[in-house]
């Protein structure tokens, strides 16, 4: 009986071992002022080597393209879209398509028009799905505030 319970031990633990959660991305936010009443915001993933993130345009049918939602405010609003550098793309054979992605690190940036002085943060939510070339993690979902210097 106590061999069993030695075996199932060791199993639970070896288990536990292999179970670890991977964040091979890391997200850091900033905020420039760009004008008397607008700043540019930047949202800048790091990525390990060997694992990148997807563009924000991706055809359907393909991987979970990186996309930002910013909190509704009357405090301030958006100016134009969200900007991205120019992308890697290569066939992917896993989606059977040509996808655009990023990879080390890329900074998006969104211009914002504030729309009153007391603007301390600019809040929202990213969702993006990272990959290396054995494996892809479930798409993450990441709430960020960027502090807005006044």
């Amino acid at each position: 009986m106590k061999k069993i319970l030695a075996i199932a031990a060791a199993l639970i633990i070896n288990i536990g071992a292999y179970a670890q959660i991977e964040h091979p991305v890391k997200w850091a936010y900033a905020a420039k002022k760009t004008g008397s009443n607008e700043v540019t915001v930047y949202l800048k993933a790091t990525m390990e080597q060997g694992w990148h993130i997807y563009s924000l345009h991706v055809k359907e049918g393909g991987p979970i393209k990186t996309s930002f939602t910013f909190a509704p405010s009357t405090a301030y609003s958006l100016v134009g879209k969200i900007v991205e550098p120019k992308p890697l793309t290569k066939f992917e054979k896993a989606f059977g398509m040509d996808v655009s992605y990023f990879e080390n690190e890329v900074i998006f940036e969104q211009k914002i028009k504030l729309r009153s002085a007391n603007v301390s943060a600019i809040k929202g939510s990213l969702e993006y799905m990272t990959c290396n070339d054995k494996k892809c993690l479930p798409p993450d979902d990441v709430n960020f505030s960027v502090p807005v210097g006044k």
